[in-house]
């Protein structure tokens, strides 16, 4: 790979002759805890330097101070101590934007004149995003539906329907959450809210299709609350949602916001997560997508028993988290065994499972006219408009078997958090994909174990547990083991090339392996079914292949071309996101490649460090990781998330956040700080000549 380090802007990275690295970071490390040192402060009035500063540096207009703006890049402030009498020049962007940043802050606590200390303009860049996560981000994207909270929430700005309502269904098996919420808005009728019967289970696409033009938030898991002394009240468990537009529990996001929380000490969070998960297995009879009603047929990666497993570590001494653990893995044994071993998703030749959702019709949450290009033939063949059809084809009025073939794969494409990929579009409801096949085999493992170590190798399920035409009964770890032994023979005999020595997904309907080299071909490490010859070839000849100046790419280059075309999908080459990185870290640690894996935490944290540098405390989606500059402007499809906002980030996005807390907690602190000065990877070990 060649290396662009040399290439980097100057003003976010220390460029170091390699001599005078080891020495540039022990000074940084010094000079951060030298009691002599006196910081100044800055006594502001806030709205008058807001404008001044934006006036001055703010060059596109766009409300915040970054990299794009072509101003001075320097701002005068007069010190507090001098009473005005001595100034200092704040230099650069990233200084500049974080006066920007304490200075909006201070305008939302409705302060007309702020003291800021120079210490936050010069905070440390690692420092600063690591306490901007734990103390800022998680907080802002926490939800909860409560009487004070659920207004958060219930909007939802992916309903498409003209006057779209709030809207909160519960299942018929909560009736305690009916008569709650009814309460809440006979009591608080400005809420605006309408609350409403789910109709019975179980619920497929008709389930989907009768509530589309009044779609809705599904109930989640609830508690008691005593309430001053009389009785008992109900409160909402909390979780946190993406950020940007996503405002739900998801599925596969929450598993990586949990590595995270975990890292930031809020196991409570975390806990709720996992308890959240079982209420949605219970009720709805899987992990949903999104608790929206037009997921109630799709579900989305299955990560619940390492999440439950990593939660029980933290929590094992408090009271209850036998029983907390207990219900996971129940409640994991059942999705297992009701929606990712079974028709439609189970595939009976090769006994993979795929990606393979229940529905019909148009995604609801995608944008207004997203499918334009789709549809356009089928517009001009019913002389329909783009919502005249849509409403017609929804309604089984129009049937076109090739249309219900996309439509199939472009939900499948969905449940596999990876939407969209050239490497799972138009088949990927055919697919016996490495990613999901390792997910269960991590579940058959996981489960083994547990029951084994934790229960005593005889655990009881109840009937609120049990799968379909299952009645009440023991379970051994040794079917689980049988079962995980199975799967990997079979991944064995469909999705690895020893030629290659790379995973592949494996097509049950052409019965052909495919040739998109993935990142999620490194999955097989994170769940341990790869051999240990497997594992050294996968490192030593995919890892070269994906590997980039910021971390992982979601594909190689080759395989994400398109008619000698770049695809522009998200998941495709050039671009990383979050899942990916910390899958591989977890993966090659777990084999022992440790090197590795600090290698490409180290990139994946100096790229988000930077970014957060140059673009005013942007923490997003997903990044191009080929490039050291404007890695966070990434226009595929839907754009970026996180993005949006003026003067100072107030959440990030979920699972960004979560890899960087992560990534932290797995380097050392020589790491930690070269990446506050922005040392290249390639000079990190470089060390003084004699």
């Amino acid at each position: 790979m060649d290396d662009p380090f040399a290439q980097q802007n100057q003003e976010s990275v220390v460029t170091l002759a390699p001599r005078d690295i080891d020495f540039a970071l022990n000074t940084h490390k010094i000079d951060r805890h030298n009691e002599k040192f006196k910081s100044p402060k800055y006594l502001v009035e806030v709205d008058s330097t807001i404008k001044a500063l934006l006036l001055s540096q703010d060059t596109d207009e766009d409300g915040k101070i970054t990299l794009f703006d072509q101003g001075t890049k320097i701002f005068r402030l007069a010190t507090n101590d001098s009473r005005g009498a001595l100034y200092t020049d704040i230099r650069g962007t990233y200084r500049l934007a974080n006066l920007l940043e304490e200075l909006t802050l201070a305008k939302m606590q409705g302060l007309l004149s702020v003291t800021i200390e120079g210490s936050k303009i010069n905070e440390n860049p690692v420092s600063r995003l690591n306490r901007f996560i734990k103390h800022t981000f998680w907080d802002n994207l926490t939800r909860c539906l409560n009487d004070t909270t659920i207004s958060l929430a219930a909007p939802d700005p992916k309903d498409w329907n003209t006057n779209a309502q709030p809207r909160i269904y519960v299942p018929r098996t909560a009736p305690e959450q009916h008569a709650y919420y009814s309460k809440l808005i006979k009591e608080h009728p400005s809420m605006d809210l309408e609350v409403h019967w789910l109709p019975h289970a179980p619920f497929t696409a008709k389930t989907i299709q009768s509530l589309k033009t009044k779609p809705g938030l599904l109930a989640l898991e609830m508690e008691s609350s005593p309430n001053d002394g009389k009785e008992n009240d109900l409160k909402g468990v909390p979780f946190v949602v993406p950020g940007g537009r996503f405002n739900e529990l998801y599925g596969w996001d929450s598993y990586f916001f949990s590595l995270g929380l975990l890292a930031s000490g809020r196991k409570d969070l975390a806990k709720a997560i996992v308890r959240n998960f079982v209420f949605e297995i219970r009720h709805y009879g899987k992990i949903l997508n999104a608790n929206r009603t037009y997921y109630l047929c799709r579900s989305q990666p299955p990560f619940l028993t390492d999440l439950a497993l990593r939660t029980f570590e933290q929590i094992k001494t408090e009271p209850g988290s036998t029983d907390f653990l207990k219900h996971a893995i129940l409640a994991a044994m059942k999705e297992y065994q009701d929606v990712w071993t079974a028709e439609p998703r189970l595939d009976a030749t090769t006994g993979l499972s795929r990606y393979r959702p229940e529905g019909h019709g148009v995604p609801m949450e995608t944008e207004p006219g997203h499918f334009k290009h789709v549809l356009e033939p089928y517009l001009k063949k019913y002389g329909l408009s783009y919502d005249q059809f849509i409403a017609a084809y929804d309604n089984e009025e129009i049937h076109e078997p090739e249309l219900d073939e996309y439509f199939l794969h472009d939900r499948a494409v969905r449940e596999s958090g990876h939407d969209t990929s050239t490497r799972l579009e138009n088949v990927a409801a055919d697919l016996a994909t490495i990613d999901l096949n390792c997910l269960l085999y991590k579940y058959e493992m996981d489960i083994a174990t547990t029951i084994s170590e934790v229960f005593g190798d005889k655990l009881f399920v109840p009937a609120g547990f049990c799968a379909r035409g299952q009645t009440e009964h023991y379970q051994s770890s040794a079917e689980w083991k049988e079962r995980a032994a199975t799967r990997r023979s079979r991944m064995d005999q469909f999705l690895w090339n020893e030629e290659e020595g790379i995973y592949f997904d494996y097509n049950t309907k052409s019965q052909q392996q495919g040739d998109c080299v993935s990142a999620t071909s490194l999955w097989a490490l994170w769940c341990g079914v790869a051999s240990k010859q497997q594992a050294a070839k996968l490192v030593e000849r995919g890892l070269p292949l994906l590997e980039f100046h910021g971390g992982l790419a979601c594909t190689s280059k080759l395989s994400s071309l398109k008619d000698g075309r770049s695809s522009q999908r998200q998941w495709d080459y050039p671009n990383g996101w979050a899942p990916h990185q910390v899958m591989a870290w977890d993966g090659l640690r777990r084999y022992g490649y440790v090197h590795e894996a600090e290698r490409l935490i180290y990139r994946w944290l100096l790229m988000i460090t930077r970014a957060f540098m140059d673009y005013n405390g942007a923490v997003v989606e997903k990044y191009n990781v080929t490039v050291l500059e404007g890695s966070q402007k990434v226009d595929a499809e839907y754009g970026n998330q996180g993005c949006d906002f003026e003067g100072v980030p107030l959440e990030g996005f979920g699972w960004t956040n979560a890899s960087y807390v992560y990534g932290l907690s797995l380097i050392d602190t020589y790491m930690r700080n070269a990446l506050g000065i922005c040392v290249p990877y390639d000079n990190l070990f470089l060390s003084s000549s004699p």
